[in-house]
């Protein structure tokens, strides 16, 4: 899969097709050759929804009330 199309695949097409890739991988019946391109297409799409995660993340933002007034704060990750 080359990156450009890889870049315009939307987070749920990447996740499924991830789940499919996982699903050939644990069958085991592909070839040594497919399955090396099976699992650098899988690092790809891990790559593309993580980064499409941390950029959802990034977007959120929380709506607090203050005094009355509803404002919007960024969003912080719990430390752990």
């Amino acid at each position: 899969m080359d990156q450009e199309t890889l870049q315009k695949m939307s987070f749920e097409t990447a996740l499924a097709r991830l789940e499919e890739i996982v699903g050939a991988l644990e069958g085991g019946t592909a070839a040594l050759d497919d399955s090396l391109a099976l699992f650098e297409e899988g690092v790809a799409l891990v790559r593309l929804c993580n980064g499409k995660l941390d950029s959802a993340q990034q977007r959120i933002q929380i709506v607090t009330e203050e005094n009355g007034t509803m404002v919007e704060k960024p969003f912080d990750t719990p430390a752990g």
